[in-house]
């Protein structure tokens, strides 16, 4: 599956280790919420780089107490039409501070790239197409947006608010 990052196609450090499966000893891993309650202790313990893999179930009040702790937060789309990631993914941003990988998983489509983006995911792990074309393009669709997020780009009521100081 390739993986968009900053914009462009670039490998996966990253290892998935299954639910009831043995924990890698060497590299970067993350975890599901109940892998990463049951071994806090020893996956605290790692020298490597901590990620979790979270679904639009889990709670962020169960990990927000050690949010330093992950270098990457996963969440999983099971479906286009579960939008409780990208709520999530605000308040990780925004509430909290995060400032590791947010990344969307699942089902993720061209159609939710600036969405997802906006919401401040930073990386996209996709299943098919033009991976870095759609992704270029969907990014770039729209300019100018009513509401503010944490995507870099200025609202409309910051853009008015600056030309009416050059006047």
């Amino acid at each position: 599956m390739p993986l968009i990052k900053n914009g462009a196609i670039t490998d996966d450090p990253w290892q998935f280790p299954a639910e009831d499966g043995p924990m890698p000893e060497t590299g970067s891993v993350a975890v599901s919420l109940t892998q990463w309650q049951r071994e806090k202790a020893v996956l605290l313990a790692r020298s490597t780089p901590l990620g979790l893999l979270l679904t639009g179930n889990d709670s962020l009040d169960n990990i927000v107490p050690n949010i330093t702790a992950y270098d990457l937060i996963a969440f999983v789309f099971p479906t286009f039409q579960d939008g409780r990631p990208y709520s999530m993914a605000r308040l990780l941003r925004e509430r909290y501070g995060y400032t590791g990988e947010l990344r969307a998983t699942g089902d993720v489509s061209r159609d939710q790239f600036l969405f997802m983006y906006r919401c401040g995911f930073d990386a996209f792990a996709v299943s098919a197409g033009n991976v870095i074309e759609d992704w270029l393009r969907a990014v770039s669709e729209i300019s100018i947006w009513y509401q503010p997020t944490n995507d870099p780009r200025s609202a409309l009521t910051t853009l008015r608010h600056k030309l009416h100081a050059l006047e």
